[in-house]
């Protein structure tokens, strides 16, 4: 259960209406924040309709990071808006086991668009590698839009799980079809890890 209030169209003031046209549960419980909500729509809608990027390649970072974060709120919307891109489910289990070290059949840009997206929530960095290998495949605008698609979906990740934000009905099953592991560092289970650290440092 979200940890703030869903906002509905009807609670907020007629400037900000237009704001909750498509009620998602991400829409509504950022619209506490009516400007902040109308900013993160502005960037969200440049990235969908505006930037460089393949759209198929964009929408494989996104997988990578939410699958990695074990965000099942932007995991299950972008399997779904991903297939409106060219993301077939063939795409997806292949996403899966590159993930799980076994062989996937993917292209090399897709690859390195996964390996790039894994650095930097790994490790907050494309290493000097992956960078001049997939920059040999995109230019320089595509790759400062590879960074920053990652990096708001890092982020979107963090906010979604920190707010607890639901899952609509209508996406559970994606999670079925896709599912994803059980993750040692959710905020459960980091939580969790630091409650027994405190405990047996309180014991000694």
């Amino acid at each position: 259960m979200a940890r703030v209030p869903y906002i509905n169209q009807s609670d907020l003031p007629a400037e900000y209406r237009d704001l909750l046209t498509r009620p998602a549960n991400v829409f509504r419980a950022l619209a506490n924040s009516p400007e902040l909500l109308r900013a993160y729509l502005q960037f969200g809608m440049w990235i969908r309709t505006e930037c460089a990027l393949d759209a198929r390649l964009r929408e494989l970072a996104i997988l990578q990071v939410s699958y990695m974060m074990k965000n099942e709120y932007e995991y299950s919307h972008h399997v779904k808006i991903g297939g409106e891109y060219g993301v077939s489910n063939e795409d997806i289990r292949a996403l899966i086991a590159s993930n799980e070290g076994r062989p996937n059949g993917l292209g090399e840009v897709e690859r390195l668009v996964l390996d790039a997206s894994r650095q930097m929530t790994d490790d907050g960095a494309i290493s000097d590698d992956v960078w001049l290998a997939l920059s040999s495949h995109l230019d320089a605008a595509r790759m400062v839009e590879l960074v920053m698609i990652v990096t708001f979906y890092g982020c979107n990740a963090r906010v979604l799980s920190t707010l607890q934000v639901d899952v609509e009905p209508e996406y559970a099953h994606y999670l079925t079809a896709f599912p994803l592991e059980p993750s040692k560092t959710s905020i459960g289970g980091a939580s969790a890890e630091r409650a027994t650290t405190r405990q047996s440092i309180e014991e000694t």
